[in-house]
């Protein structure tokens, strides 16, 4: 059998739900030989550990799983040798790869990062681009180096972002990354995959989500306020106080016809719930009150009565 018609070692690298999604259609149809998640990581509730996504994944799907802490250890080094992957597959997995691990495979490693290269570089590419209002999203096939995301690519997917928020993105660009990952080892693997430099003058960085930075403020616009409900999660919340109520928004669009409502004022208004913005208002449609369960926005205005004649709200 020839290097071209054997399947390929691959090992996997992934954590969150976006490497999951992959990791499942990768190993429906090529040899997964090994995943590797970060170690489990214990939660405040009860101090349990709990495993991530792509352990959890791996896990149902029968494959052997490794959770190095570090990769730089000279012991996990000897073990992915020891492993003689053809390929090591990325996507999402929390840490950078040493020089010594991205020479072991022999066709190099390679990372599903989920941005149209070299836009959107860095930690959370997906959140960056709702919140700066990308018309659209992608995922780019990218082989590994020691700079952040630098590498030349060799398949780039494309869809519209519209009004999706950040699990429906992510879930829609998992699809299309396994997709893409699949075709580039195909070409990999026949010597036909053709690399692209990236335009390093068109770089924008994805930095890390800030610990309050999607909370919603009167102050912004209704556009920016939607856009920080659209790419926030159980991570990064999109809280505001809404009279001596604080509540999280888990859904929201925009309010039509509702200009008029002064910026800082929540008002119940033809079975909506509206938050007046400085430019334009928020209808804030699913709400979960802290320590209660989330509910729909106009079930939580129908819970305080002040609200039919408007009450304040503001930024924590």
């Amino acid at each position: 059998m020839s290097a071209e018609d054997a399947p390929l070692r691959i090992v996997f690298m992934g954590t969150p739900v976006f490497a999951a999604d992959i990791l499942e259609e990768l190993a429906a149809q090529e040899d997964v030989i090994c995943v590797c998640t970060r170690p489990d990581k214990v939660r405040s509730r009860g101090n349990k550990a709990q495993a991530s996504p792509v352990k959890e994944r791996a896990e149902a799907l029968g494959l052997p799983v490794h959770c190095p802490s570090s990769l730089k250890d000279s012991s996990e080094v000897r073990f992915l040798e020891e492993l003689a992957p053809d390929v090591v597959c990325v996507a999402a997995f929390g840490a950078i790869l040493p020089k010594e691990v991205l020479g072991i495979p022999r066709l190099g490693c390679i990372n599903v990062h989920a941005s149209v290269l070299p836009r959107w570089r860095g930690a959370a590419p997906i959140e960056r681009a709702i919140l700066a209002g990308d018309a659209e999203a992608g995922v780019s096939i990218m082989r590994m180096e020691e700079g952040l995301d630098t590498g030349d690519f060799c398949a780039v997917r494309r869809i519209p972002v519209a009004d999706m928020d950040a699990p429906g993105l992510t879930r829609e660009l998992a699809h299309l990354g396994a997709s893409a990952l699949l075709s580039a080892l195909s070409q990999m693997q026949q010597g036909r995959a053709h690399w692209t430099a990236q335009d390093e003058s068109a770089v924008t960085y994805a930095e890390k989500i800030g610990k309050h930075e999607l909370f919603l403020d009167p102050a912004e616009g209704a556009e920016t306020n939607l856009r920080r409900v659209r790419a926030s999660s159980a991570a990064h919340p999109a809280k505001c106080r809404i009279g001596d109520r604080t509540v999280t928004v888990l859904a929201a669009g925009a309010a039509s016809g509702a200009s008029r409502l002064d910026e800082g004022c929540a008002r119940y208004d033809g079975g909506a719930l509206l938050l007046g913005c400085a430019q334009g208002a928020l209808e804030a449609a699913e709400v979960k009150p802290d320590g209660k369960r989330a509910m729909a926005g106009s079930a939580f205005a129908q819970g305080m009565p002040a609200l039919k004649t408007g009450v304040g709200w503001s930024v924590l």
